[in-house]
């Protein structure tokens, strides 16, 4: 006779009846149950996508998902731990400390002894600190777990390098209108009924998601609470409803980079006023402002260089400025930096010249600088004639000895070709100066 089992003590839910009644959010409902059904990353999941051809081999490495909310990383992840027969573990970097990093990687072992394998994923990875995020490398190397991370930020910045060596990246995209449409159709199949949306009104809720696949579904669910029978709602009475404005513009689409090239070219062309309307109309739209920040500092060094030296600083303290205020006081901080750039000289000398400096490097290969300039810290380097004939240019008449620093065997370059604009006339003057001193002293070839 087997031993009496102990009598679980029932859930207050249980107990009420309940829990098998408690309603669930559409979002969860319509959760992919397999990874077909998963819309919006064909680039990943579709017939020569690269998971795909991971799984054709049954065989998963670590791998880093990065892209917005509302995008599949987390239903992908768990589909993978499916396909491939491994457990399923979920952690969070938010609530996650050391201890529970350690549980987590201890219960892997375990597993791993007993001949299952485990995939672990970590939401929000890019929120561990860089020595919890060196913890995951001994299990990753040994093959205790498939590590799984998720991030809405840029890995290269937020990620070690040692973490991205062994691990994947993988991008995950918004969802482009065409699937939201799909999740709608879902939806509409699985409640048995149609959105009560005009035209209009369907396209506005699209925009409204902003390619979000959660929020999309959270958004249906609403409008088919909110509406009575046999109405059906306009895109006023919609906006009205959700309380929440359809965005100006996709910030996945086309729209987003028209504007921003909109701004961009204000900006080079020495309009303020315009620049000033598009960069309203971004931020109206519900653009990320840092995005909007880190553009302009890269129209400082593109587009104004060294014409206005403080553009790029005025930039930068522009982006602090914003992250020290936020929203919205911090936003006229952008706009400041948009006005001065705008009426700054503008000039692409430095542009121009680090691409062309780029593309030689390329092409010559790795050529050994002049002897002259190296460091000779050992007998055999000097008597190879390291540093021979180095003259220290402090020590030369207005500090300038006029010696040539490029590889022997590439001649002397110019790249850099200041117009006579802004500060760069100074630096036009300096370096007309200098190559008059060259050729007087034999630097040049």
């Amino acid at each position: 006779m087997s031993p009496k089992r102990p009598q679980q003590t029932p859930t207050l839910f249980a107990a009420a009846g309940l829990d098998h009644e408690a309603p669930h959010p559409l979002p969860d409902r319509l959760r992919p149950r397999a990874l077909s059904e998963v819309v919006g990353q064909d680039h990943i999941l579709g017939p020569d996508g690269a998971l795909t051809r991971m799984l054709e081999t049954r065989t998963l490495g670590s791998l880093v998902f990065w892209g917005p909310p509302g995008t599949g990383k987390t239903t992908v992840a768990r589909l993978l731990a499916d396909a491939t027969d491994l457990h399923f573990e979920q952690i969070s970097a938010v609530f996650s400390g050391v201890a529970d990093l350690k549980k987590a990687f201890d219960a892997a072992r375990a597993r791993r002894e007993m001949g299952k394998g485990t995939l672990l994923f970590v939401d929000e990875v890019h929120r561990f600190n860089r020595a919890q995020q060196d913890s995951f490398l001994p299990v990753m190397e040994d093959g205790t777990v498939v590590m799984v991370g998720a991030t809405t930020e840029n890995p290269s910045f937020e990620l070690n390098a040692a973490l991205l060596s062994r691990a994947r990246v993988l991008v995950f995209r918004s969802l482009d209108a065409a699937a939201i449409e799909k999740l709608f159709a879902h939806a509409e199949a699985v409640e048995g009924r149609k959105l009560p949306l005009d035209a209009e009104a369907r396209a506005v809720l699209v925009r409204m998601a902003d390619g979000d696949g959660r929020a999309s579904l959270t958004l249906a669910e609403e409008v088919w609470r909110s509406a009575r029978a046999d109405e059906i709602f306009n895109a006023a009475q919609l906006q009205d409803i959700l309380q929440r404005r359809a965005p100006i513009y996709d910030k996945s689409a086309d729209g987003h980079y028209n504007l921003i090239s909109a701004l961009h070219k204000s900006v080079r062309g020495s309009d303020p006023d315009a620049a000033l309307y598009y960069l309203a109309r971004m931020l109206d739209a519900g653009e990320d402002p840092l995005f909007l920040a880190r553009r302009v500092v890269r129209m400082a060094v593109e587009d104004i260089g060294l014409a206005d030296p403080q553009a790029l600083v005025i930039a930068n303290a522009a982006k602090d400025a914003f992250d020290f205020l936020g929203h919205p006081e911090g936003e006229l901080a952008i706009a400041q930096a948009v006005v001065y750039l705008a009426t700054a000289p503008k000039s692409n000398a430095v542009y121009t010249a680090f691409g062309t400096a780029m593309q030689v490097a390329r092409q010559a290969g790795s050529l050994l600088p002049p002897k002259h300039i190296l460091n000779s810290p050992t007998k055999l380097m000097k008597s190879e004639g390291y540093g021979a004939a180095y003259e220290y240019d402090h020590d030369a008449p207005d500090a300038f000895s006029g010696q040539d620093y490029f590889p022997e065997a590439l001649g002397r370059q110019t790249f850099y070709d200041p117009p006579e604009r802004g500060f760069e006339r100074e630096i036009r003057k300096r370096l007309d100066y200098w190559a008059k001193l060259r050729k007087e002293r034999g630097g040049s070839r």
